[in-house]
């Protein structure tokens, strides 16, 4: 480990945990067998906003939240706190419905993103929230040539507000080393992804909703979640678990837990964040196969994440964020080369957590009518908008199912009732996933020492096997 990383704090959840002090005292499991109006598995984003919405809709309902660590245990505690409006899948939903019906998802995203700052204003949660919106550079050619492709997608798509800057116009923003373009949206927030779930978490116990911790779920079935401690049933049972979805019994090659990492630097001092810029604090990524995320934090620094190990055998999932060595020095090193002049800069600490890949890598939401099972997730990456938008779109299924409400723009999207085929058994998904990440490596060393406009033929094949075109 080189000087500069030695020290890490690595695991401990995560660093936004560490940030916000000790993880929160946990809640009581469930002390036995239970009813309930609807049962929610996972205390998440996606479950604690499903609760939300639901009591704020029928107060009369009877909601208990079943997680099987604490809330915000998963991505939601360690996610790289980009409130965006990406979605996993809009292209496919194009082609399945028609390019009007994802239009109207990308709006519904547009909006998200609004809507979770309002209502996190509405419940007093300060979750560090600076709406700057999102930059996403290109540095070869080829990242340029993808890049204005992606800037025209969106135009396309209705995102009329976004826009597209030279090499120039993004120093003036964000002075990334080798920077050629980027394009930037208003639709995006840095926020702190620990202090949005506690909040989100004491909000709904306020409003009356039970949450059970330290309860895992080993089984769903129609009108039955099942516990070590008692089973709860409720005529709507909603799988809310992203990433780990695999642990539960019959859903092992349901959604493919990805693993990604982040670390998070000692805080800037002035001259440091002169040399680099950021002074609007938007989100940045790039236009690489094996893609950053980036924010510059409340407290000052830089967070930074990306692909490490990308999956472990057998959809296994790690205990507490706990990241290679070779992973953490492999995101210092993608830090330099965006910022050289931060060479000297301290990595403080290192995470890891999962997030859930369908096989056609389409963000979903659905409820059967006649088992009372609904799930969402499925964000590939994009979770902290979209679980909201999958959590509001929920809530108005299970009230239209109830006889509570009519069909809404929420329930007609085109992601409402997706279904995909399973992942392969093993060896062959872990073999398939640690293949397409070694190419897309490869792909972007060759574009960086490679003068080409054009996209590696690599990265092309490795979209084709993994199902992403």
């Amino acid at each position: 480990m080189s000087s500069s990383t030695s020290g890490v704090v690595n695991g401990g959840i995560s660093f936004w945990y560490a940030d916000d002090g000790l993880p929160p005292a946990v809640r009581e499991p469930l002390a036995g067998d239970a009813s309930a109006d609807v049962a929610i598995v996972g205390g998440g984003y996606t479950g604690l906003w499903t609760a939300y919405y639901l009591k704020q809709a029928a107060p009369f309902l009877r909601i208990t939240v079943l997680e099987q660590r604490f809330c915000g245990y998963g991505a939601s505690g360690r996610n790289g706190g980009w409130l965006y409006n990406g979605i996993a899948g809009r292209d496919r939903y194009a082609g399945l419905h028609g390019h009007e019906a994802a239009v109207r998802l990308q709006r519904a995203m547009n909006d998200t993103v609004d809507e979770v700052i309002r209502a996190a204003e509405a419940e007093d949660i300060d979750a560090d929230v600076h709406k700057g919106g999102v930059l996403e550079v290109a540095c070869t050619p080829a990242q340029a040539a993808r890049l204005k492709a992606f800037h025209e997608a969106e135009l396309a798509y209705g995102e009329k507000d976004r826009e597209l800057y030279g090499a120039r116009e993004t120093a003036e923003r964000i002075r990334v080393a080798d920077a050629v373009g980027s394009s930037w949206t208003p639709h995006g927030a840095r926020l702190h992804p620990v202090k949005l779930v506690k909040g989100l978490a004491a909000a709904v116990e306020r409003l009356g909703v039970t949450i059970h911790e330290s309860t895992p779920v080993t089984e769903i079935r129609p009108r039955h979640a099942v516990t070590p401690y008692g089973t709860v049933r409720a005529p709507y049972v909603l799988r809310c678990t992203e990433g780990f979805t695999a642990s539960l019994k019959g859903q092992r090659r349901t959604w493919l837990p990805m693993n990604s990492s982040m670390i998070a630097t000692e805080p800037l001092t002035d001259a440091q964040w002169e040399s680099v810029g950021w002074a609007d604090r938007q989100a940045l990524g790039d236009m690489a196969h094996a893609y950053m995320y980036a924010q510059r934090t409340a407290d000052g620094r830089i967070a930074l994440g990306g692909r490490g190990v990308p999956y472990r055998f057998g959809s296994r999932t790690d205990n507490d964020g706990t990241t290679q060595t070779a992973t953490v020095e492999a995101l210092r090193e993608i830090l330099v080369r965006f910022f050289p002049s931060l060479a000297g800069l301290r990595v403080e600490h290192a995470w890891s957590g999962v997030l859930g890949v369908p096989r056609d890598w389409c963000a979903t939401v659905t409820l059967d009518r006649s088992t009372g099972l609904g799930w969402a997730g499925g964000y590939v990456g994009s979770g902290v908008a979209t679980a909201n938008l999958a959590a509001r779109t929920l809530c108005d299924l299970v009230q239209h199912d109830s006889g509570q409400g009519g069909r809404t723009d929420l329930t007609d999207l085109p992601w409402v009732n997706h279904r995909v085929r399973r992942w392969e058994p093993e060896p062959l998904r872990w073999l398939g996933v640690q293949g397409m990440y070694a190419v897309y490596r490869e792909a972007d060393r060759r574009e960086r020492t490679s003068h080409g406009a054009g996209s590696s033929r690599l990265a092309r094949i490795a979209d084709r096997v993994a199902g992403r075109s």
